[in-house]
């Protein structure tokens, strides 16, 4: 075999295909019609369906129903219930009186780090504490202070999103 030299150089065997000439007459084998087909869209010269164009069929942007509405500045939060707070410091999972974030995430009871944290009303609290979070609901601000403790907003600020 000869050496491989640039001027001799040739794809590897099966690697390249022919391509196909369309529209060179009858004895090419793809004459006549071109592999257009006869008549119809797509027979035509310069056609060029849409990208979600469906043969007539109804569109998917129509077919699918359309109601409600998302707010684009809206906050998703966990909760806390206040039942929750009660329920850590019984299993003495809280020891020193003070909710934080960090405390809720290092107990397990919220699932995200990054995420804030709403306080609910649901439940009863007995414990005297120092809840901290990013939000808190009229009920729950008042079933922490009925039980001698004390709630802090923190503010947008320190939410990492």
């Amino acid at each position: 075999m000869a050496k491989d030299i640039l001027s001799n150089l040739t794809p590897a065997k099966g690697s390249r295909r022919k391509t196909k000439r369309i529209g060179r007459g009858q004895g090419s084998g793809h004459g006549g019609t071109s592999t257009k087909g006869h008549k119809g869209a797509r027979a035509r010269s310069g056609h060029k369906f849409k990208m979600w164009f469906e043969g007539g069929q109804m569109p998917l942007t129509r077919r699918v129903p359309k109601f409600g509405f998302t707010p684009r500045n809206r906050v998703e939060m966990q909760v806390v219930n206040i039942e929750t707070l009660g329920l850590l410091v019984e299993k003495k999972r809280l020891t020193d009186g003070k909710v934080t974030p960090e405390t809720l995430f290092k107990t397990g009871t919220i699932a995200k780090k990054n995420v804030p944290v709403k306080i609910l009303g649901d439940g009863d609290l007995k414990v005297k504490l120092e809840v901290t979070a990013h939000a808190f609901s009229k009920s729950a601000l008042s079933k922490i202070e009925a039980a001698g403790g004390k709630a802090t907003i923190l503010t947008k600020t320190t939410v990492k999103s």
